[in-house]
């Protein structure tokens, strides 16, 4: 029998003039809900590397101030995955992003935080059934 364990991912929550990023994803895992810049945690690699790493991947900006603020347990039931989902705040300096893959998102844009779109990633929603939020967001 094969052992499987979760995986680890971390959402790169890109905060800019009171604001942060959401990608529309069309990839199989979530597609058609909205999240932010995020991925898999790779070895060896720190968490801040990672929403440093992903945010470049797939919106080409630089991010500063990189921390954490939340973690979910995501459970996805239809797909068989189950996700630790690492939430990382961070500030971008620019609004000027560029959708580096557009065969895995399909719209980016700007949201404040009480207007978030829908629907969104699962790790998403569970971050709010926390009543959790970005502290730079306060």
């Amino acid at each position: 029998m094969t052992e499987q364990f979760p995986r680890v991912g971390v959402a790169a929550w890109i905060i800019h003039d009171g604001k942060v990023l959401m990608n529309y994803r069309t990839k199989p895992h979530g597609g058609g809900t909205w999240a932010p810049p995020g991925g898999h945690l790779e070895m060896n690699e720190s968490w801040e590397d990672c929403a440093r790493r992903e945010a470049m991947e797939e919106a080409g900006l630089h991010i500063e101030d990189v921390e954490f603020f939340a973690l979910t347990n995501d459970i996805f039931p239809e797909s068989g995955k189950h996700y630790i989902t690492i939430h990382m705040q961070s500030r971008s300096k620019t609004a000027n992003f560029i959708n580096r893959e557009p065969e895995k998102y399909k719209d980016y844009q700007w949201f404040k935080w009480d207007e978030l779109p829908s629907p969104l990633f699962p790790s998403n929603v569970n971050l709010l059934k926390q009543n959790k939020k970005p502290p730079y967001l306060s």
